[in-house]
Order: structure tokens, then sequence, then C-alpha cells
């Protein structure tokens, strides 16, 4: 009888430490050895010459389902997670938000059977309910998201209803996702260019300013200091808001800093060619290439503490329909995120162990899925992603699995190719496309545990 399930054999598997040329074994779906030797195994795998990487954990995902899932669903969602080297997603949709523990109870029922990859739920901070956080907390969610302005039809947070969020959430240790651009700046900037008659796409980061911005970042992060609260500040579009949040986490607070690819690699004059494919919020803020250079800096120096796509997608159609005031905001990511830091270390922007580092680790730790996930160690999940660090590709939109069906990368070429995913020792994708069934699970979050 085999010793083990899958053998990996001859592959390069990086940590954030290091790399080196092992092996890597798997039984019941855990890892039980990384190292040299070669136990009997059910299936072999050579990975020469390739990377052996944890799974991806994507922590910012909108999957639109239930709620519209015209735009996107679970099933197409996550079979682009898997093809790209993503095995954990942590998912919340602002077209039904989670406000109640029966909300989220009826989330996980609906989503049995429709994921390729593992998954929490996050529910949403509604202002005023905050009686609710510790019974969601101990339910299973993975974190709280948090608006500081109203986006999507959920209403923004006070600083005053921050506060008293943030007091709840700290009571449990209970961790939120804070969207930081301040309500009485993005309310009176939208009042003027609607009084002007605005309907240009240059709009777009006039009404969602860099200094409406910076002032939520830094009420917030002081907020989450003087409250003892555990947060993540999502989409950090530039350095001067990671240096209020580097500032108050040298002073004690327990801050996260979210990166997203859109604001490394898109600038802000990008909305005039392109419009409403290029509606986010915050809207892109890099001018020139020194501003996109201190983005890598911060993140390969941990200011940026890890990435994620902000995956929040609508097709083509879609976003031709209405005008730039009413097509919805948001980009599809799911499907570039690894393929661009991959090529951020091909390029020497990062090295493989940062990809690890912030795309897999830091992630998992900051939302509690550590040490089960982020990692390829003895007991971890056998969530594994083999990567060829040669092959050159160009991102396509016709390749997008997402149902938005095109990526604001179309057109770039990237060195670094997803060959082929695991989710807990079972092949889930190879060659960019999912395979087998969708057997993907809820993971609740760490007040459940």
């Amino acid at each position: 009888m085999p010793d083990v399930d899958l053998l990996v054999v001859g592959g390069t598997v990086v940590s954030p430490s290091g790399r080196s040329r092992t092996n890597v074994a798997v039984r019941d779906g855990r890892v039980v050895a990384v190292g040299p030797d070669r136990p009997q195994a059910d299936e072999v795998v050579d990975a020469t010459g390739l990377l052996v990487l944890p799974g991806g954990v994507d922590t910012h995902v909108h999957l639109m389902d239930p709620g519209a899932p015209d735009r996107e669903d679970f099933p197409s969602g996550t079979a682009a997670a898997a093809a790209s080297g993503v095995t954990t997603i942590l998912e919340h949709t602002h077209g039904r938000p989670v406000r109640t523990v029966a909300d989220l109870h009826a989330k996980v029922d609906h989503l049995r059977d429709r994921s390729y990859v593992d998954f929490g739920l996050a529910a949403h901070a509604w202002p005023g309910e905050d009686a609710a956080v510790a019974d969601l907390w101990a339910a299973g969610v993975a974190f709280f998201k948090v608006f500081t302005c109203t986006t999507h039809g959920v209403p923004g947070h006070s600083a005053a209803a921050l506060r008293t969020h943030l007091r709840a959430s700290a009571l449990v240790d209970a961790v939120s996702l804070l969207h930081c651009e301040d309500e009485s700046l993005t309310e009176s900037a939208e009042a003027v260019l609607r009084a002007e008659g605005r309907t240009d796409a240059g709009i777009l980061p006039e009404w969602r300013s860099l200094d409406a911005e910076l002032v939520a970042v830094a009420v917030a992060s002081l907020l989450v200091r003087r409250t003892g609260a555990r947060a993540t500040v999502a989409h950090v579009s530039n350095a001067e808001a990671a240096g209020y949040l580097a500032a108050e986490r040298a002073r004690g607070a327990r801050l996260a800093a979210e990166g997203c690819p859109q604001y490394f690699l898109l600038r802000e004059e990008e909305v005039h060619p392109h419009g409403a494919l290029r509606k986010f919020t915050p809207p892109a803020r890099a001018r020139t290439d020194d501003d996109e250079a201190q983005l890598w800096r911060l993140l390969r120096q941990g200011t940026l503490t890890h990435m994620s796509s902000d995956h929040a997608p609508s097709t083509l159609e879609q976003k031709a329909d209405g005008d730039i005031w009413s097509v919805h905001f948001g980009l599809p990511g799911l499907d570039s995120t690894m393929a661009v830091l991959l090529d951020a270390a091909a390029r020497g922007h990062l090295a493989y162990e940062d990809v690890v580092r912030v795309y897999s680790e830091a992630p998992a730790r900051t939302y509690g899925l550590w040490p089960r996930k982020g990692r390829l160690a003895p007991g971890a999940d056998a969530d594994l992603v083999l990567v060829d660090p040669h092959a050159r590709r160009t991102l396509r939109n016709a390749d997008v699995l997402s149902k938005a069906g095109w990526t604001p990368f179309d057109g770039r070429e990237v060195t670094g190719r997803v060959v082929s995913t695991y989710l807990r020792g079972r092949l889930v994708a190879t060659d960019g496309r999912p395979v087998g069934e969708r057997g993907g699970t809820f993971l609740p979050g760490a007040g459940a545990r």
C-alpha cells in the first residue's frame, strides 16, 4: 500500500524565507512532508524546472452570488481563481449583504457544491447594527466590511459610527476590512460635478479624490489604534495613504494594508480613453513610473502587508449600459492577480519569496486561516501551485474565465505561468482551465473556531 496519495518531486519549493529543490508528500489532503525523501505514492508529479508555491489566498473578492449572478457567480469566479493559482478566497457581495447569522447560514447553504476552491464569507457592517457583530463573528464570518462613504448601496460609517463598530469588534477580536473614502468630501465633490453637468470619465479622480481617501485613512487608522481593534485598510492606492497606516502601526495599531494590482499597473489618465472600464474606487492614482516603483517598494518592505484582487466584475455590456455615474464600480481581477505578481518577480520588482508572502502567508495570517492555509509544511492543507517561471504569455480578454469576459490588462505580456493547481491534494486546474468536480468547502472564520 502506498505511503502517500500524492508526491510532487523535483520542484523548487518557495516560502517567504527561501527556496529549495525538494519534494512535497501529501496524504488525505494534507502535506505530510517537505524534504528529500521519496515515499511510495499513488500519484507522482514531476515538477522539475517548476516552482512549487502554496496556493494563493485572495481575501477581497466579490462574486455577486447570490445577488447579481449575471455579473459573476461562484462557479465562474472560482474557476478563474483555480486556473490562476488561487485556492482560497474570502468573499462578500454588495448585492445581497450578509447582515445576520441567518443571512450567513442561507448563503453557505446556497453555495454548497458551487465552488472550485475553499472559501470564507464576510459580513457587512451596517451603521447602528453593532449588536450583530459578536453573533456574526461567533457564527464564522471571516471579517466585517466597513465603508466610510456610501458605496454600492451600502451606507457609509461616520467617524462616530466607525468607532462604535471598532469597539464592538475589539470586544470579540474580530477583523474589519475598511474601505476608506471620506463621505463629506465625496458627497460635496459629486454635488459640484453634477451641478456642472459633467458626465465625462474625468469626474472619477475628482469625485473619489485623493484627499477623500487620505482623510478617511488617517481617521480610520487612528480609531483602530485607539479602540484596540484589528483591521485592514482595503485597496491602498498610493504611498501617502500607506504612510499614515505605517505611522499608526508604529504606534501600536493592529493594522494591515492591502494592495491591489490596479494601483501598481494602471494610470490615473487611463480614465479618459477607457471610461467605465477604469471606474473603480478609489481610482488609480499613479501618474509616473516613480509612483508605481514606490508601491512595489512598499510591498517588498511590508508597509503594504499583502495583495488582493478586489475582484468586482461587470461584463463589457454592463460597463457600457449607462453614463459614468450609473455604471457599476469595479474591475475583474481573479484571472490576473497571480499572473501580475509572478511577472513582477520576473521583472525584479519582487522576489518569488515576496509573492508567497503577500499572496499566501500574510493574508492567511491576517484573517485567521494560518497555519492551515498559506504555507507548504506538514499539517497544512495540500494547496499547491506549480509555476513555470520562464513561460511568456499575453493576457487576453479571450482567456478570461470570469463572467466579466475581459481584463484591464488585455494585451499585457507577462512572464510566469501557472501550470497546475491542487486543492487539498486534488488537481483542480491545469493549463488555464478548471478540471474535475467543484470540491471547494466553506471555511468558518476564526470566531467560530
